[in-house]
């Protein structure tokens, strides 16, 4: 008869029913209370009076009598229907649930079970189990406001969609109406059970009072040392109750809490009873129901023990142990945190260097994470509900981070070392506990038949475990040998059983001790998140959040903190089957807290390795030579006599003073800054990834993120651009700088395993880009828009003059001080530094940005052409008439303006030329074996060859910085130009008459007093010698663009300039004449850029007797200065 009741069966399949059934609920309250999510039919106007009707008549609803508050439900019956159903459905399961129950209690109470926790310890917990896990499902229900609304307004829409109600409903609504004031009515239903209850509690005084000891007891004892007995440290961690040694006493204390109140009769009647419930009172302030749904205990005690009579010295009790709760609770769990520290760390170090001591010592892990966890959830549910104390100290933990650290640690270390474990224990239960189980069994007087069978089959399972099978991979699954155990626990402890456990304690404790070696074979993973699961801190995040916070203003805590976010990856294993909905609320919200965690200490790392970075460039801009002008000064005069320092004048220290010390335990700045990042980087060591909700999370990604923002912010920052003032700072100290952050950046390496080269690559592959990955500026487009608005603006005024003898540009001789120095900023370091800093991607940028101005100037020099295309075409005809020239010459208006325009294509273009010739340089220097062949194909490529092949060339090259006979920059500019308006033949005609323009517009040059030729500058005043590279550059561009012979239109040129400049010469003029031989060397330039004119070419149309003297009249005054 006994066992066809099926005690254990019942009691798991029960328990794991009743948690989903309990998780359902708290999601339906919580779901219900959120405005958020809070069901639409419960918010809806048109809804509100169905509801308020429905709540005040509840159950007893009469559908037909007061229809017209029902008339909302009528109009949209399949819609609440459909909305409610799952809500229904979800009530009926508790019914279901509870029937169960009570057949299941009645049973156990007709049969008279034994339950002791000592001996039966997985029966006895399976029942304390259901009665807790019955009685939560109970009390949470009851918090659902808006049950009798959901159910309700179902049955209306299925009364008016199928004619009657639902045959459920009558049981649901009176079972609410039952359960207004749960308590009550849950001592009411356990009155009867208060017998086999109060054996199953008193069975924990062996247990309780012996693990709810203070932190001075632990201390005293050593509690979880492995050093404190060196000798035994071989021995196996074992003992008789095995499981009760990490039972969580949260677990217990709610047992007897709610135990006790459900069947309170057994405090009046029973002495132990009564110190027990005491002490469990005395413990704290609160207990949680299930996820964040907790009880106050001494409140519901109170109000329960007020309303039965003859229960005024309980009630006098409760208030005296709240009291006692209120004064001393929060300074024992606090000392208790503090001891858990260092005796996990302890714990650690030891299992740690010796991990084969996880075999016989695994015990004592369990132990460390259950007391650990313990401590955790009660400070979490209190520092929630925190009582008005003198201390509130006690609640506020800002080193929580060490203890979930270790925790994690121990965690990981019972998984890196699973196999250890595993095979200790495999031999241990061959070799030994089948051994002891035997003898046990044959010392047995009595043994009936199915009894018989099962220990039986536990000796000989466990005796063919063998070594071998772990060898060979082997899957272990020893569950179905644990089952059999509790099978028989149910069967022996019924009333007159005919092998009563209670009289084989050793059988008991025998296979307690198996049971507990079976784990250690196939779930440990299992025990490991049962005895340090926290996933409390999820539905409490305010409290999660605040002790990150805590602990992470304490410098001695940053190491630990990674403990936070790495907690969170244990969340997803406390859902439940029968509450899928739950699942995606929390994922959602773990993965909030955990990228909060994870971003708060990238960004205090990024913080103080980038403080170290600016520290390290301040010093390295010490040794800059534009810093060390005083020093060179000094040592010139060190010999004369050293004045006397003014009193209170402070001498300027050298570069390195700050390393000079006569203390060392004298901390300064950057050693502070390099403890505190050592700590930082300490926490990244705990794991390098961990999967949260199927997310593989990894912190160094979230630090190298960071660094990555701030890094570029400070890089432009450190441009120090001013738009208004035009100000910024020089490319070759801004790449100092960035070579001194990079530098120390590299040092982060020697604490964190991350990719520092990968970052700075990344950080400075987007400043080549206009904007970065963020859309924000980039030093690219700060410089591009600099050199363009400053710089090149100026020279195209002439305030700032192209040098091509110095390879830069220089400021014009002005009454004003100018507001920077141009060859400061374009001289061949300069240009070597942009280059550098921008590559060649930013300056494809810049140079696209330099064919925009030039396009601009080239429609503007179109229409120009096109106001004198008459008189344009005419002196192509007549250019070798002298007198009619003159008078067409004197017809052409606007030459002034083309040759400015076209001087300011020649000053963008050759500055495009200096900085390519830099990038060159750079790119050599960086890939020389890319360069080479790049510059052999560039070589190579004929003239002749397809135009769009000879482009592709080019465009590569130019792109490495060398120079080709055919700008493709240019050319894509040109072409962009071109409109569906204009023909291919009227563009080639204006580009000839473009020439023909420039060529007889050259003799006015000479009237401008700026024209004048510097030997110092080798180059104009006034820049037209750069009209010899926009002549030459814009030409070649446009004829390639319309497929015409450059070398023939480029002679025609020089047939034209020259013959308009040999008529200058026979000019009568003495003005027109004052810098003609300046203007004259404009053809030698012309010739000396072009790769399709020659010296011969020249000489064949303009005499070189002419250059000459030309040259000779320029350099007159510099040799005179010289004599």
């Amino acid at each position: 008869m006994d066992y066809q009741q099926k005690l254990a069966e019942k009691l798991s399949i029960l328990n794991e029913r009743g948690s989903g059934v309990l998780i359902r609920m708290n999601y339906i309250k919580k779901t219900c209370a959120d405005p958020k999510t809070r069901p639409s039919l419960l918010t809806d106007k048109v809804m509100e009076s169905a509801v308020k009707y429905i709540n005040k008549k509840f159950p007893s609803i009469d559908f037909r009598g007061n229809i017209q508050h029902l008339t909302s439900i009528q109009r949209q019956k399949s819609e609440v229907l459909t909305a409610t159903s799952n809500y229904y459905d979800s009530f009926l399961d508790v019914i279901e649930f509870r029937d169960h129950v009570y057949e299941l209690l009645n049973t156990i109470d007709a049969c008279q079970c034994f339950f002791d926790i000592a001996i039966n310890f997985d029966f006895t917990r399976n029942y304390l189990d259901l009665i807790i896990t019955y009685t939560s499902v109970i009390v949470t229900l009851s918090r659902i406001d808006d049950k009798k609304a959901l159910v309700g307004m179902f049955n209306c829409a299925h009364e008016m969609t199928n004619g009657s109600s639902d045959p459920s409903y009558p049981r649901l609504g009176q079972m609410f109406v039952e359960y207004e004031h749960p308590w009550k009515k849950l001592t009411e239903e356990f009155g009867p059970h208060t017998r086999s209850v109060t054996a199953a509690l008193l069975s924990l005084r062996a247990v309780y009072p012996r693990r709810n000891l203070p932190a001075e007891q632990w201390r005293s004892a050593q509690l979880l040392s492995l050093l404190s007995a060196p000798a035994a440290m071989l021995d196996p961690a074992c003992c008789d109750t095995m499981a009760c040694e990490y039972l969580s006493m949260e677990v217990v204390e709610r047992w007897i809490i709610i135990g006790f109140l459900l069947c309170h009769s057994s405090l009046n009647s029973h002495a132990a009873s009564q110190e027990l419930w005491k002490m469990a009172l005395r413990s704290g302030l609160f207990l949680v129901l299930t996820r964040d749904e907790v009880l106050n205990i001494h409140k519901v005690s109170e109000d329960l023990f007020d309303s039965i009579k003859g229960y005024s010295k309980r009630v006098a009790d409760i208030k005296e142990c709240r009291e006692h709760a209120i004064l001393n609770s929060g300074a024992m769990h606090r000392e208790r945190r503090q001891y858990l520290r260092g005796a996990l760390k302890e714990l650690y170090k030891v299992l740690e260097d010796e991990p084969g001591l996880l075999g016989p010592k695994a015990l004592f892990v369990f132990m460390a994470l259950s007391f650990s966890r313990d401590e955790v959830l009660w400070l979490v549910r209190h520092s929630e509900n925190m009582p008005k104390i003198k201390t509130p100290e006690d609640y506020i933990d800002n080193q929580m981070a060490e203890l979930l650290f270790h925790m994690e640690k121990l965690r990981a270390l019972m998984t890196k070392y699973k196999q250890v474990v595993l095979r200790y224990h495999i031999q241990y239960l061959a070799q030994f506990d089948a051994l002891v189980l035997n003898d046990t069994i044959q010392n047995m007087y009595v043994c009936p038949e199915e009894e018989s069978v099962l220990m039986t089959s536990f000796v000989s399972s466990l005796s063919a475990l063998s070594v071998k099978q772990v060898e060979n991979k082997e899957e272990f699954d020893l569950s179905a040998l644990r089952l059999d155990w509790l099978r028989l626990q149910a069967y022996t402890s019924v009333n007159k059983a005919p092998l009563p456990i209670k009289e084989y304690p050793d059988l008991a404790k025998v296979m307690n001790m198996i049971q507990f070696h079976t784990r250690m074979v196939d779930s440990v993973e299992e025990l490991l998140q049962e005895t340090s699961e926290v996933s409390i801190l999820s539905y409490f995040p305010r409290v999660f959040e605040k002790m990150f916070v805590q602990s992470s203003e304490e410098v001695t805590m940053k190491r630990y903190l990674m403990a936070f976010p790495s907690v969170c990856s244990h969340f997803s294993q406390c859902g439940h089957p029968l509450c899928p909905e739950e699942t995606e609320a929390m994922e959602k919200r773990t993965l909030r807290l955990c990228v909060t965690f994870l971003e708060q200490i990238a960004k205090q790392t990024s913080s103080v390795v980038l403080e170290i970075c600016a520290e390290q460039c301040n010093l390295n801009d010490q040794l800059q030579p534009k810093n060390c002008a005083e020093a060179i000064s000094a040592a010139r005069h060190r010999k004369q006599k050293k004045p006397v320092p003014k009193k209170g004048e402070v001498q300027k220290e050298k570069p390195g003073a700050e390393s000079l010390r006569k203390d060392r335990s004298i901390l300064t700045n950057v050693d502070k800054m390099h403890l505190m990042l050592t700590e930082l980087c300490s926490s990244y060591s705990l794991c390098s990834d961990f999967i949260v909700f199927d997310h593989i999370v990894v912190p160094t990604e979230f630090l190298l993120s960071h660094l990555e923002t701030r890094l570029s912010e400070i890089i432009v920052r450190m441009a120090n651009y001013n738009q208004t003032t035009q100000e910024i700072t020089r490319p070759s100290d801004l790449l100092a700088a960035v070579r001194a952050y990079t530098a120390s950046l590299h040092s982060l390496s020697c604490y964190i395993n991350v990719d520092v080269t990968r970052l700075v690559k990344n950080v400075l592959l987007q400043q080549t880009q206009p904007v970065d990955s963020r859309g924000a500026q980039t030093i690219t487009t700060i410089y591009t828009n600099w050199f363009l608005e400053s710089l090149l603006r100026q020279a195209s005024n002439s305030f700032i003059v192209h040098c091509p003898t110095m390879q830069c540009f220089v400021n014009q001789t002005a009454d004003n001080e100018p507001s920077f120095r141009a060859e400061e900023f374009s001289d061949i370091s300069e240009l070597q530094a942009l280059a550098e800093l921008l590559g060649p991607y930013g300056l494809k940028f810049l140079s696209e940005n330099l064919m925009w101005h030039i396009t601009s100037q080239i429609s503007e020099l179109k229409k120009l052409v096109i106001e004198n295309m008459d008189v344009l075409v005419q002196m192509r005809n007549n250019f070798d008439k002298p007198e009619e020239m003159a008078n067409l010459q004197k017809k052409l208006s606007g030459g002034e303006n083309v040759l400015k325009r076209m001087t300011i294509i020649g000053v963008i273009l050759s500055f495009r030329a200096m900085a390519q010739d830099c990038l060159k340089d750079i790119l050599r220097k960086h890939c020389p074996y890319l360069i080479g062949p790049i510059k052999c194909l560039r070589d190579f490529i004929s003239s002749e060859a397809d135009i769009k092949m000879t482009l592709g060339v080019y465009e590569l090259a130019s792109a490495a910085g060398l120079k080709c006979n055919i700008d493709p920059a240019l050319v894509t500019a040109i072409t962009s130009m071109h409109t569906d308006n204009t023909s291919i033949d009227e563009e080639y005609k204006l580009s000839c008459l473009l020439l023909v323009y420039v060529a007889v517009s050259l003799p006015t040059l000479a009237l401008d007093p700026n024209s004048v030729y510097s030997r110092e500058h080798g180059g104009h005043n006034n820049n037209i010698h750069c009209l010899a590279t926009a002549i030459n550059r814009l030409g070649a561009a446009m004829f390639t663009v319309q497929n015409k012979n450059i070398e023939q239109h480029l002679k025609e040129f020089l047939l034209l300039a020259s013959s308009t400049l040999l008529q200058l010469g026979q000019s009568g003029e003495r003005m027109e004449g004052k810098n003609r031989e300046s203007v004259y060397l404009l053809l030698h330039m012309i010739v000396e850029e072009s790769p399709y004119l020659s010296q011969d070419m020249l000489e064949s149309c303009f005499p070189y007797v002419l250059l000459r003297n030309a040259y000779r009249e320029v350099y007159r005054s510099f040799i005179v200065t010289l004599g």
